[in-house]
């Protein structure tokens, strides 16, 4: 597959992820650790955003110590999966459809809000950037955020932490039936990925990868 033929268009990103929604939906049933171990550390009261929410795994955590929450995601399919996953434990939080690199909430509204395993899916780094930048926009001047992609250091891969660069590529999702349906990533070096971090003007606070994945906790 050439570059060209990666499957990156936000619109065919937001057609994958509503096809696959119920069956993704049945495999990412519970919090990453990380994102937990995040939360316990933040304090406060305020607006929490979960922007490229998925299924709803960890903004039914933010529901827990926040009120209100927002639910995001490009993905109708998998905001109305976090709505019944809300119906079935009990929990509440608005759901938006929504592009995280223009994130459709005031400036400084956010006391804390969660990018987990959403820039990577962006077409390019302009937009990844631009992502990036939305949070800092949207963060209270006291706020805090997570944010994490994938890792060249992923299983997956064999680049390591030491690579400059990342890369796009694809992968595929299996649906029960046995059909492939093609993701799009950009897959991040650390360097790389602390780098869009410092042009987006955020403050990390720290930096770190973790379980194959590149994680920022940052502020404004």
């Amino acid at each position: 597959m050439s570059d060209d033929d990666l499957p990156r268009a936000p619109d065919r990103v937001r057609e994958v992820y509503d096809e696959i929604a119920p069956h993704f939906a049945t495999t990412r049933r519970y919090p990453w650790p990380e994102v937990e171990d995040f939360l316990a550390g933040v304090k406060g009261d305020g607006v929490a955003l979960d922007a490229g929410c998925g299924n709803g795994r960890h903004a039914e955590l933010l529901a827990e110590r926040f009120d209100p929450v927002v639910a995001l995601d490009l993905s109708r399919g998998l905001l109305r999966e976090a709505e019944s996953r809300m119906v079935a434990e009990d929990w509440t939080a608005e759901t938006v459809q929504g592009d995280a690199a223009t994130l459709p909430v005031r400036d400084d509204a956010v006391a804390v809000a969660l990018s987990v395993a959403t820039i990577h899916h962006l077409p390019d780094r302009e937009a990844r950037v631009e992502s990036l930048r939305e949070i800092g926009r949207i963060l209270h001047p006291d706020g805090r955020a997570l944010v994490s992609a994938w890792s060249t250091a992923h299983e997956r891969f064999d680049a390591g932490t030491d690579a400059a660069v990342g890369f796009d590529t694809t992968v595929d999702w299996t649906l029960p039936g046995g059909e492939t349906v093609p993701r799009f990533y950009h897959v991040y070096a650390p360097a790389e990925f602390d780098a869009d971090l410092a042009r987006a003007g955020l403050q990390v606070d720290d930096s770190y990868v973790s379980s194959g994945n590149c994680y920022a906790e940052v502020r404004t």
